[in-house]
């Protein structure tokens, strides 16, 4: 859950993370979900696509979009959902720690990767999110100023173990 938001009934609108499970192996299990490759169904209705890592690439590729047109390098997102309700591409980046180490640095990172992912998708007039999902390590007192930054930077985010599936578009479970 995001910071200052309330648990408990929340459960019910998102996925629970539970260390580092996929976003497509989690949502199958969903009522209602279905997935062929990296598409989304919901009632059978296609409501979006995931793609991780290269996969985002390929993607750009077969719409026309050369990525070198409009980075210098390559960025590899964990899981990237593309919701079509909303023509928005959440880029969500998993961090689970249990000991101090690279992925503290890595939390600052959010404001240039955002603008890298616009950058990469404006040819297509696709909106950019990026979330982190966090696990509980971040909520020590020493992450208040990272976690405040995050969400000082326009169209990023954070939860705590969790993705609300209102909050990115997607048809809640019955």
């Amino acid at each position: 859950m995001k910071r200052g938001e309330i648990g408990g009934a929340n459960t019910q609108t998102g996925l629970v993370f539970e260390g580092r499970v996929d976003f497509l192996t989690f949502i199958q299990k969903q009522k209602n979900y279905g997935i062929k490759g990296n598409v989304i169904f919901y009632k059978d209705k296609e409501v979006g696509m995931s793609f991780k890592k290269h996969e985002l690439y390929r993607f750009l590729a077969k719409q026309g979009v050369n990525y070198l047109d409009y980075i210098s390098r390559k960025i590899l997102p964990d899981d990237a959902i593309f919701v079509i309700a909303n023509n928005t591409l959440f880029v969500i980046e998993v961090k689970f720690q249990e000991v101090a180490g690279s992925t503290d640095e890595k939390l600052q990172t959010c404001d240039f990767k955002i603008r890298q992912y616009r950058k990469l998708l404006s040819s297509l007039n696709i909106d950019v999110e990026y979330i982190y999902i966090l696990n509980d390590w971040f909520k020590k007192p020493e992450y208040k100023d990272v976690l405040d930054y995050i969400i000082s930077i326009k169209g990023c985010s954070y939860y705590f173990s969790y993705l609300p599936l209102k909050k990115i578009g997607l048809p809640v479970p019955d």
